[in-house]
């Protein structure tokens, strides 16, 4: 298993910026992909942004131009750089790692999650 704890979140106005962290219990080398994934009450968990072993990036449409998924494999860490944070981005956000076996198969662990309150 990957046991993976996030840290970072807190409250910030608008206009504010934040930076996440994810620790991995194990190498990031071993694992498929990075990715932070968010969710307020009432809403479905979204994804934000992701990281593949090889560096390649994607972010929600919502959040491009303002966050930035980073990682730094010496430390099994990765990182998400809020900027520019919205009321809309208020919501709990949960570290995920993503590793594909044999015939497409994939695991999915998952932080314990991280509140983000942006207030107006």
């Amino acid at each position: 298993q990957v046991q993976l704890v996030e840290s970072g979140g807190g409250l910030v106005q608008a206009g504010g910026s934040l930076r996440l962290s994810c620790a991995a219990s194990k190498s990031l080398f071993g694992i498929n992909a990075m990715a932070w994934y968010r969710q307020a009450p009432g809403n479905q968990r979204e994804l934000v942004a992701a990281i593949t072993s090889g560096g390649n990036t994607n972010y929600a449409d919502s959040v491009k131009g303002r966050f930035t998924i980073s990682r730094d494999n010496a430390k099994n860490t990765v990182y998400l750089q809020m900027n520019s944070l919205k009321p809309e981005d208020t919501a709990v956000y949960y570290c995920n790692a993503r590793i594909e076996g044999v015939l497409y198969r994939v695991q999915d662990y998952w932080g314990q999650g991280t509140q983000v309150t942006v207030s107006s």
